[in-house]
């Protein structure tokens, strides 16, 4: 029995074969990023907000009647241990903390005595940052397609727990939201909320255990217009 070494680019192979080789098994892994706006993309490397959605595919080849065994392992830059092991062909986490985590592939191939391990030399890499909430005084719900909605400020990110409410001036809920991307557009009931002030009260909690809890007045402004960077009344 022979036990041989290989490394091709990000993989590790080693075999313990009998007597005659055969063609070796192969997996092609993939990190399948799905952001905010429910896009995928295929990365190796991903820097962005909580909660960020991550699928992991293995791709495995020319197994033949071998029996694959897979694990992945996911680490938290800084702490020894894993986070959590997996033993799915393919598995999907959805990130809910602030740092940097690895997440490394290693497979087995067996076949009776014979053995194929993989390991993949580079894991995969994702950074989820700080959270970020900012919110406006005021918002101008008229049609004309500038600042008609109200809802948190751009830039918005790593924010895994969140709910709104918009309250009038007898104390009436005219409004909710459980996702900063939404917001008020001015209306309750099917009917246009008059100009003025309400109430706005913002529960928050981000990646990094960061809590909000905002209590401010925001201002309705439908008579408002803005053009070209100006306003008229």
């Amino acid at each position: 029995m022979t036990k041989t070494l290989l490394s091709f680019l990000f993989l590790t192979w080693s075999w313990s074969v009998r007597a005659q080789t055969s063609v070796l098994p192969s997996v092609s892994p993939t990190m399948l990023v799905t952001t905010a706006d429910d896009t995928e993309s295929e990365e190796t490397e991903y820097e962005g907000g909580a909660p960020l959605r991550v699928r992991f595919e293995a791709h495995p080849e020319n197994i033949g009647t071998r029996t694959a065994l897979f694990e992945w392992r996911f680490v938290k830059e800084g702490i020894a241990e894993p986070l959590l092991i997996r033993y799915d062909e393919n598995t999907e986490f959805i990130f809910k903390e602030s740092g940097t985590f690895l997440v490394k592939l290693l497979v087995s191939f067996v076949e009776g005595t014979d053995t194929v391990n993989y390991e993949m030399d580079e894991p995969f890499r994702i950074h989820i940052g700080e959270s970020k909430l900012e919110l406006p005084n005021a918002f101008t719900p008229n049609g004309d397609g500038v600042n008609d909605v109200f809802r948190a400020k751009e830039g918005f990110r790593s924010l895994v727990e969140f709910k709104a409410v918009v309250i009038n001036r007898w104390g009436k809920k005219l409004a909710e939201w459980f996702d900063p991307a939404d917001g008020w557009d001015g209306r309750c009931n099917g009917n246009d909320a008059p100009d003025g002030a309400y109430y706005l009260v913002v529960q928050a909690r981000g990646a990094d255990g960061r809590r909000y809890n905002i209590k401010k007045t925001i201002t309705l402004l439908r008579k408002h217009q803005e053009i070209g960077g100006t306003s008229s009344h």
